[in-house]
């Protein structure tokens, strides 16, 4: 690959994810969790964890998922089974910084990319008290076809290894 093609990739990839990471977080933020699972591969995992954790490589997750399906049935408890306060989200996103991007070599083939991506997650309560619920940053595993982009993998790592209880609707 020339480094013409490279860095044309390079921007294609960024604008994609880009694109993805906004959707995404608007789908939660709208109350849209039914969608939710479809930003996943078939085959993925999600997981949520303290930068604690994290860093010394434990795999447990206060939420922990290994396929789209068990990410539906996430929504499907939420939405029937689990009993919370009400709230809402605003996620505010930086810009994800490509790490890696692994051409499959093959023009139609779907391309990985590791990202990372750091947010903040105001919580909007009740009759309107907000409150900054959670910050940190994604990290990433895509899937890019034809400028859409799947999750493989995200883990959410935040940054305060205090979890409210109040984490029901996916970061």
């Amino acid at each position: 690959m020339t480094p013409t093609t490279e860095a044309l990739l390079a921007s294609r990839v960024h604008a994609t994810l880009s694109a993805a990471q906004g959707d995404y977080v608007r789908c939660i933020d709208d109350d849209r969790l039914e969608e939710w699972p479809r930003f996943f591969t078939e085959k993925c995992h999600y997981r949520i964890t303290t930068a604690d954790n994290y860093r010394r490589g434990l795999p447990a997750g206060i939420v922990w998922a290994d396929s789209r399906d068990m990410l539906v049935d996430r929504v499907s408890a939420l939405r029937e089974a689990n009993i919370y306060e009400r709230h809402s989200y605003r996620h505010l996103l930086g810009a994800p910084a490509v790490v890696s991007v692994a051409p499959s070599g093959e023009p139609d083939e779907p391309v990985e990319v590791q990202s990372e991506t750091s947010f903040l997650v105001v919580r909007i309560t009740g009759d309107g008290p907000m409150d900054l619920f959670a910050c940190g940053r994604y990290i990433d595993r895509y899937l890019v076809e034809d400028d859409r982009a799947l999750l493989r993998e995200r883990v959410v790592v935040c940054d305060s290894s205090r979890i409210d209880t109040l984490l029901a609707v996916p970061l």
